[in-house]
């Protein structure tokens, strides 16, 4: 069942009639990064640049026809401003012709859509997160002596995701003069962990030892391999890539489970995306720093995670807190490497 809350910081009568209202419509709750960063970090923002303004939220589950009768639901609600990060990144070119021929803007948020320009781009550089996980797993198989010609895994995204496709392309860049083999490549249906891991399960037996290293799109997808590997008696599990961030993949790092991961404080992301949209509520035009897909756009870059620089990247920067990683068995691994 979807996440579905509506939120309103609406201060008197004069100011409610006066009061624009965005909406923050998210794809999925696979990743707890929705509900637990992007919409705090949006409403916080929100609340500091327009108090009056009406914010309703609602998240789709990874349902792309939920997500399109959220997206009715908030323009008939007198949505000014749609902010949406799309289940279905070519369905959601529908929704955007729709608004905007009702005048209503629309920020393409986290995955971009392809097929039909929105009014502005917030985002990572996925391609160059891509890129990164990639680069960082092939210099650390060359730095232990992996030789040439060794095999690796890539799991991607979901191929409904245009950002997912962008982050795919940077692993393919990534790999592409390394000297290693990519063995096999899957696309992970709604980035779906189990999916993942099933993927990876059968390729582990296909394959075997000829597995040194795994390009993960994402740390569920990465930590669906590692469970894989450790179910199959794999020992030690070869380096496997991440992104996001989360607790769980930051514990795996901590563990030496997982290789990297990348460090996108969703917030700054959230943050820009309320910023643009007062903008465009205003009726005023956001600067564009890049385009991509003929959408002006704002692209952040990201950190590369490893247990090297995690004290550094994550908790010197307060990002995560070590009360809230370093919990059981990943304590003594905090202590060797600094954290506590």
């Amino acid at each position: 069942m979807a996440s579905a809350v509506t939120l309103s910081a609406v201060y008197g009568a004069s100011a409610a009639q006066a009061a624009d209202t965005v909406a923050f419509l998210m794809p999925d709750q696979a990743s707890t990064r929705y509900e637990q960063h992007d919409f705090p970090g949006f409403k916080a923002e929100m609340a500091k640049l327009c108090a009056e303004c009406t914010v309703i939220y609602q998240n789709a589950n990874g349902d792309a026809s939920l997500q399109q009768q959220q997206f009715n639901s908030v323009m008939a609600q007198g949505a000014k401003v749609v902010v949406i990060d799309p289940v279905d990144s070519a369905a959601a070119a529908g929704l955007v012709e729709i608004a905007q021929s009702q005048g209503v803007k629309v920020v393409a948020y986290d995955r971009p859509i392809p097929n039909k320009p929105a009014d502005y781009y917030v985002s990572f550089d996925n391609e160059k997160i891509g890129y990164s996980i990639a680069k960082s797993l092939v210099d650390h198989l060359k730095a232990s002596g992996v030789k040439d010609g060794a095999g690796v895994l890539q799991i991607n995204g979901s191929p409904t995701d245009a950002a997912a496709g962008l982050i795919r392309d940077g692993i393919h860049r990534g790999l592409k003069d390394s000297g290693f083999k990519t063995l096999a490549e899957f696309d992970t249906p709604e980035w779906a962990p189990p999916k993942a891991q099933e993927w990876a399960a059968g390729q582990i037996t296909r394959f075997g030892a000829d597995i040194k290293g795994v390009v993960a799109a994402n740390d569920g997808t990465g930590g669906g391999a590692i469970a894989a590997f450790k179910a199959a008696g794999v020992k030690p599990v070869p380096p496997v890539t991440g992104n996001d961030a989360t607790i769980a993949a930051l514990q795996l790092i901590i563990s030496g489970d997982q290789y990297n991961t990348i460090s996108k404080p969703s917030e700054i992301v959230a943050a820009a995306a309320a910023k643009v949209a007062v903008q465009l509520a205003k009726g005023e035009k956001p600067e564009a720093k890049t385009t991509l897909y003929d959408t002006p756009s704002e692209l952040f870059v990201p950190a590369v995670v490893t247990a090297e620089n995690i004290k550094a990247e994550i908790f010197d920067k307060k990002i995560q807190t070590a009360a809230e990683v370093c919990t059981g068995e990943y304590a003594e691994g905090c202590k060797k490497l600094g954290i506590q």
